[in-house]
């Protein structure tokens, strides 16, 4: 029996941990011409400065930087209930971020979060916080 492959993670936007609170995680798929897909997987994509808006009753990824070509910007494949959540989350002050880029054997899906800001004083605490599990305190 063939064991199922967990998907690769392309990206990580490790920015995103540090400056928001996240909460809860959706795995949603992109809608990507063929070219994007080829340097999605060739590790040509960033996620720094992207961030996700909904328009139009559609959620669309803003900002991706693919290769050396300026940003661009991604329709997202969600359901319409995963749609109405993140609209109810906006409406309650969240930021809907996008976290990780993953890039399995056949199709390729970015994992967003709703999302919180923090404060000056949260990103102090959490780089203390990094150094003392380092053992550097």
């Amino acid at each position: 029996m063939k064991k199922k492959k967990t998907p690769d993670s392309v990206t990580v936007n490790r920015r995103a941990r540090y400056d928001y609170q996240l909460g809860d995680e959706l795995v949603c798929g992109m809608s990507l011409s063929g070219p994007e897909v080829r340097q999605i997987r060739d590790h040509h994509v960033q996620l720094k400065g992207s961030f996700v808006t909904i328009r139009n009753g559609e959620l669309w990824l803003n900002n991706l930087t693919l290769g050396s070509d300026t940003a661009r910007n991604i329709r997202l494949l969600v359901t319409k209930k995963q749609l109405h959540t993140f609209a109810r989350a906006k409406q309650d002050g969240y930021t809907i971020v996008p976290t990780k880029l993953l890039g399995g054997e056949r199709h390729i899906k970015l994992v967003v979060a709703t999302a919180r800001g923090k404060k000056k004083y949260d990103k102090r605490t959490t780089i203390k916080n990094r150094d003392i599990d380092r053992g550097r305190y």
